[in-house]
């Protein structure tokens, strides 16, 4: 299968320079391609899949109990998806390996857009001065004994595939955010990844590494600002030419040449050539959730984990095209997220203005407040002689991406779960998910996490 990673480059079938048969590309295309009801998850609606179908997602690779890096022994690993983001991956894993700050080398790399793959080989080679090897089949790597770790950094609509067929081959795990494009997609992961438990799993929204978090999650549970009664996040920002333009239509691109479009597509397809859905596929509904699963996770993830509220219960929210009317997901959202324990979350992502809200926990007691690097407490003026006004400190760590990471690298030789885990994914996914639908079909949405199903309200 061809895939295509977070820039719209695509991973695929053979060894750079290699098709492979029709028969063989045929074949995985159906197996990917078959629809079945995944246990427990409500259909999607408008905006998602068609009413009654969800996807049925199976290992597409043969079962693997994997290897972990001995002692002294370099973590060897993997990226599929070698543009924007998996080539933003190789230059920092590169750099941290030449800080000696971890021992890992990129050994192996898939994409089926040549010269994105070829580009990515050329950096990674020259940098580590090593061989490294490319593929145009993301499963070709997944065979070798010899890669402990992959990094998912395809498109949304792969994530789940490719996580999937990961951790079967007995590989660690770090994907890219969202983790998945769709709940279904998060549920048949959440599967995996729990029948998989000697594996190393990872979601790349970086800011959970942030200390701030831990010490807010920690002030709550020591009732320092009392019961948490409602919180607001944002993640904001403008742009003149319209969001995720940015990312360039190469005329070199040629399908059935030197990318494969019906492939890139895969359960979505098939549909006419289009350069700007394929490199700015997250303007388009039916590939991404735009604002919501791109920029959003990065916020409510480590918020989420600091409340430690359970699952969300109950989304309603609305989307606008207020100013970039070309692009087909929205470009002002605004989200209500209901949790288990009655906490309530509100939400606004806007690529028309960057003025955003403050982050900010209103307790029963007293308020928190997150913009700085600091967690600042604050008393409600009916408890001032009872809670006192506090700064707590938070380090500083640098570039928090980087952290999450090392993280990732450093759980894959202790073996103990890695900071950002599929519990905590899955709950932003089900916000994220349910908010889409919000929007698209104007409802409010429910989950119940007794039996994992999602309805309308």
């Amino acid at each position: 299968m061809k895939q295509c990673d977070g820039d719209g480059q695509a991973q695929g079938l053979g060894p750079v320079g290699a098709h492979g048969t029709d028969g063989s590309r045929r074949t995985f295309l159906a197996q990917t391609a078959a629809l079945a009801g995944v246990a427990g998850v409500a259909m999607m609606g408008a905006g998602h899949r068609s009413s009654g179908t969800t996807r049925r997602l199976v290992p597409s690779v043969k079962a693997s109990k994997g290897r972990v890096p001995k002692d002294g022994e370099s973590i060897r690993m993997a990226i599929i998806g070698t543009g924007g983001m998996g080539g933003g991956h190789l230059n920092s894993i590169v750099s941290l390996a030449q800080q000696g700050k971890t021992d890992t080398k990129i050994v192996a790399l898939s994409d089926v857009c040549d010269k994105k793959l070829e580009g990515a080989k050329k950096v990674a080679e020259d940098r580590q001065k090593i061989s490294v090897d490319a593929y145009r089949d993301y499963r070709e790597i997944l065979k070798r004994d010899d890669i402990h770790a992959v990094l998912i950094a395809s498109p949304e609509h792969w994530h789940s595939q490719h996580i999937i067929d990961s951790l079967t081959a007995g590989k660690d795990v770090y994907t890219e955010k969202p983790m998945t494009l769709r709940l279904d997609e998060a549920l048949a992961v959440r599967e995996a990844v729990l029948a998989h438990p000697e594996r190393i799993f990872q979601v790349g929204t970086q800011m959970i590494m942030l200390p701030k978090y831990n010490k807010a999650r920690q002030a709550i549970k020591d009732g320092m600002i009392g019961k948490p009664v409602w919180s607001q996040t944002s993640y904001c920002r403008n742009s003149m030419d319209g969001e995720w333009n940015y990312y360039g239509i190469d005329p070199d691109w040629k399908p059935g040449v030197n990318l494969d479009w019906d492939a890139w597509l895969g359960h979505l397809g098939p549909r006419e050539w289009d350069p700007k859905v394929y490199a700015r596929w997250r303007r388009y509904k039916d590939f991404s959730t735009g604002i919501i699963g791109d920029l959003l996770v990065h916020v409510m993830t480590p918020l989420i984990f600091a409340l430690d509220s359970g699952w969300p219960t109950r989304v309603v929210a609305s989307g606008a095209h207020v100013i970039d009317h070309d692009m087909e997901n929205h470009d002002q959202v605004n989200l209500t997220v209901s949790f288990e324990d009655g906490h309530t979350m509100v939400l606004a992502g806007s690529t028309a203005n960057e003025v955003g809200l403050e982050t900010l926990i209103r307790g029963h007691k007293a308020n928190m407040y997150l913009n700085s690097r600091h967690c600042e407490i604050r008393p409600e003026r009916i408890y001032v002689d009872d809670i006192d006004a506090e700064r707590i400190e938070c380090e500083d760590i640098g570039n928090d991406q980087d952290q999450l990471r090392l993280n990732w690298l450093e759980c894959i030789r202790t073996r103990q779960p890695a900071k950002s885990n599929i519990d905590l994914a899955t709950k932003v996914l089900v916000a994220v998910d349910l908010a889409t639908r919000s929007m698209w079909e104007g409802h409010a949405f429910r989950f119940d996490p007794r039996t994992m199903r999602a309805s309308k309200a």
